[in-house]
């Protein structure tokens, strides 16, 4: 094979001859699954979505409209290019075009980094208030698509997002020890679908605007499905007076992490000793848990507090959760414990998703980031979804991403067909043929069940 030297780029040295690499394959992608992302936006719409609740901030049309806009910033955070700069090069990929429903060749590129900027900063206070009720629009559909529940466990945790120069909002967190952001994030404890995701300054306490975030969730799940009940879970940050009395107040159950104190130590006592008698005589740990009542001083009324006192080599451990829940202690505290599987979900968030990503510098454009990056793991979350109904273990969605997305392959395109040529040694063969027999894809092309 005849190499210009004029053209190569880059030599390697092999013991079988002379190898040489250039960028030249044109209508070649490193994202095949790219195509599956697709076919979850028509799923779930959630780029759709939206969009449409974007205000139109250009004086006069421009060649990209917000679906486009929002569905390239969102299918390139999924395949893992969070930087905007990435689409100097991404707005010529040929199957990123196609997804966004552009021809690959003959159709404008993609939107280039200084538009996605302006996207970014389009939104204001108003506009990222009808975004995130478009996000929990997308839960409600979702949520519905399984079948009309009749009670709901909402999950509340907060995590932090480092912040870097002069950003709004910005500000120093004692706990964690930096300047950051402290977003809210509120799933569905059943489904592990993402409800909503609120950014919130730096130095905000942890139950900072749950009560208001709860008062609308609320109104609108009775709405919805008329006679769901619901109770909430989440740990000692959102154990307050506000969130107590708000619950109680609108019939809701609530399990909720509780600072220890003296106080609780000493009601705790007993059975810690126990524990720690049995672990000595046995050398194994031992856990056990009971409840007392209790009532703070800022608390306008005694509230049952479970506890766990667990004997360990290390030494003692006792933990306390206040509750409505009339479930024996151990049994409650096992509950309790569960919505520790929500530290997956925001692990998949922010590694994944590349949720703590938000380096503009207005705060409401960082909340519209935000919501892209949820969107995009509404997109991950979907397909994993779809492979577990097909009989594969769960995935985490950065794994996801890399086996199943991540395949390089070449597009052809005559007329009106365009095949992709993906890589013949890639293993995630095996997930495409699951899918395909699990979705909708092979009722719409029957050749695919061949």
């Amino acid at each position: 094979m005849p190499v210009d030297s004029a053209t190569v780029r880059y030599q390697f040295p092999t013991t079988l001859g002379r190898f040489f690499a250039r960028f030249d394959a044109g209508r070649a992608t490193s994202d095949g699954g790219l195509v599956w992302l697709a076919e979850a936006e028509r799923a779930v719409a959630v780029c759709a979505t939206l969009a449409d609740a974007l205000p139109e901030w250009r004086r006069r049309p421009g060649i990209h409209s917000r679906l486009t806009l929002v569905r390239q910033r969102v299918f390139q955070i999924a395949c893992g290019y969070t930087d905007q700069n990435d689409a100097t090069c991404l707005r010529r990929d040929p199957l990123l075009k196609l997804v966004c429903d552009r021809l690959p060749e003959t159709d404008p590129d993609l939107a280039s980094q200084p538009t996605l900027s302006r996207l970014d900063n389009a939104v204001d206070r108003r506009s990222c208030y009808r975004l995130a009720w478009a996000l929990v629009e997308v839960y409600h559909a979702e949520r519905e698509r399984l079948g009309r529940p009749t009670h709901l466990v909402i999950d509340l945790d907060s995590t932090d997002d480092p912040t870097h120069g002069e950003q709004e909002g910005t500000a120093y967190h004692g706990y964690y020890g930096q300047h950051m952001y402290h977003p809210l994030l509120v799933f569905d404890g059943t489904t592990h679908q993402l409800i909503t995701a609120v950014l919130r300054p730096g130095n905000a306490h942890a139950s900072w605007g749950v009560v208001g975030v709860l008062r609308r969730l609320v109104a609108a799940c009775r709405r919805w499905w008329p006679g769901v009940t619901l109770e909430i879970r989440g740990d000692s940050g959102f154990g307050v007076p506000a969130v107590y009395t708000f619950c109680e107040q609108a019939g809701i159950d609530y399990t909720l992490g509780l600072a220890s104190n003296a106080r609780l130590q000493r009601s705790a006592a007993p059975l810690l000793a126990q524990a720690q008698a049995r672990q000595a005589a046995t050398g194994e740990k031992v856990r056990l848990a009971g409840e007392t009542r209790y009532q703070a001083e800022s608390w306008s009324q005694p509230r049952r507090v479970v506890f766990k006192a667990e004997a360990l080599a290390k030494g003692p451990n006792t933990r306390f959760v206040v509750t409505t829940r009339p479930d024996p202690p151990e049994a409650l505290y096992d509950w309790y414990v569960d919505r520790g599987e929500m530290e997956n979900w925001i692990k998949d968030f922010k590694n994944a998703c590349a949720a703590d990503r938000l380096s503009c510098h207005r705060f409401w454009a960082n909340q519209f980031r935000l919501f892209l990056h949820a969107a995009a793991y509404w997109l991950l979350d979907t397909l994993r979804g779809w492979l577990r109904q097909a009989g594969q273990p769960p995935l985490q969605l950065d794994s996801l991403r890399t086996t199943f997305l991540k395949i390089g392959a070449v597009l052809l395109h005559v007329a009106n067909i365009f095949l992709l040529r993906l890589a013949s040694s890639h293993p995630a063969q095996h997930l495409w043929d699951l899918l395909t027999r699990t979705t909708r894809l092979g009722d719409h092309y029957p050749i695919l069940r061949e």
